[in-house]
């Protein structure tokens, strides 16, 4: 088995993971969206010191599996520095005292094994990837072949949702708060402006509607349900119109046979609703994560060091880096 560890933001996840047979053997993982609710977005160093007194709490249960254990997985990038090295540090420490190899693993790469949780792969598959901190299309054409074809200038799509529902004091984190506000709102009454409608490249950009969002925010009463409940809907409308434009792009140029939606934001029923429907059209399979795998956590980077096991990619435990940023699939 693996013992997979993830600390990349606000969410402290560990996870066992048969090798040969890819069953989760053990998964939990505690939230920390209460303690950083109270500041609309998550606090980086509240983030590490509640990771510290989590991951210990949830390693305490997996000590009756540490004789099946063949290698310990962590994520290393991208992430939360401060967050990232909580997960880091204990996967060293588990490494050193049980002689077992270490396995960094890209988080992102996660998110697209999220689809493959106790199942086998599929490959070539071309994912869209929606979180807190990335808006992209990934060409996927096997583990370590990977390749970002489009991705966000500037915002990404779960940052938006978040970022709105802190300007209309809704809380954290924005993306189910919005969307539920959005049910009960009327998408016609504010005519928020689409994204790059006239650009032809296959990109995505969020600042420019943030900003439109926050503009009309000033014109309501923010203490109002029906005016908050407005912004929402018509944000919502303009945000997901803008995936849905340039996702079409990609599609009428060449239609994969597999398509997938992955990351925190996949969770979204009006985009999920929107990709099915484009998907359909284009006798596309459209391939997604169970509600429950699409934010963080370590089952999914327990299914990704399974391939990295089988191929022996290891990292030596004075090699292991921490990257804040994406640079590449590596």
């Amino acid at each position: 088995m693996i013992l997979s560890i993830e600390s990349s933001c606000d969410d402290s996840s560990i996870s066992i993971t048969n090798i040969d047979t890819k069953e989760l053997v053990y998964h939990k993982k505690i939230s920390q969206e209460l303690q950083h609710s109270v500041y609309g977005g998550v606090v980086p160093e509240l983030a590490a010191r509640l990771h510290v007194e989590a991951l210990p709490k949830i390693l305490l249960e997996c000590k009756e599996y540490f004789p099946d254990l063949k290698a310990i997985a962590v994520t290393n990038a991208p992430g939360l520095a401060v967050t990232l090295m909580e997960g880091v540090m204990m996967a060293k420490a588990l490494s050193l005292s049980l002689d077992l190899p270490l396995i960094a693993v890209n988080h992102l790469k996660g998110h697209i094994y999220s689809l493959f949780i106790e199942k086998e792969e599929i490959m070539p598959i071309t994912i869209l990837l929606v979180s807190g901190g990335h808006t992209q299309i990934i060409e996927a054409k096997s583990l370590n072949d990977m390749n970002i074809i489009a991705s966000t200038m500037d915002d990404s799509f779960g940052e938006s949702f978040d970022k709105v529902s802190k300007m209309l004091g809704l809380g954290y984190p924005g993306g189910p708060v919005v969307q539920n506000y959005a049910l009960k709102g009327d998408n016609e009454r504010f005519d928020f402006p689409v994204p790059l409608r006239q650009n032809p490249k296959i990109a995505f950009s969020y600042s420019g509607l943030k900003n439109a969002v926050r503009l009309a925010i000033e014109t309501i009463d923010k203490d109002n349900e029906k005016d908050r409940a407005d912004i929402c809907a018509c944000f919502q409308k303009a945000a997901i119109a803008h995936i849905m434009q340039k996702t079409k792009k990609l599609f009428s140029i060449s239609a994969p046979k597999d398509f997938a939606i992955v990351g925190g934001a996949s969770a979204n029923i009006y985009l999920r609703e929107n990709l099915e429907k484009l998907c359909a059209k284009y006798k596309t399979k459209l391939h997604l994560s169970s509600l429950e795998y699409c934010s963080d956590n370590a089952a999914m980077i327990g299914r990704v060091a399974i391939e990295q096991y089988k191929n022996n990619d290891f990292i030596k435990i004075n090699e292991i880096d921490i990257q804040s940023r994406l640079k590449d699939f590596s």
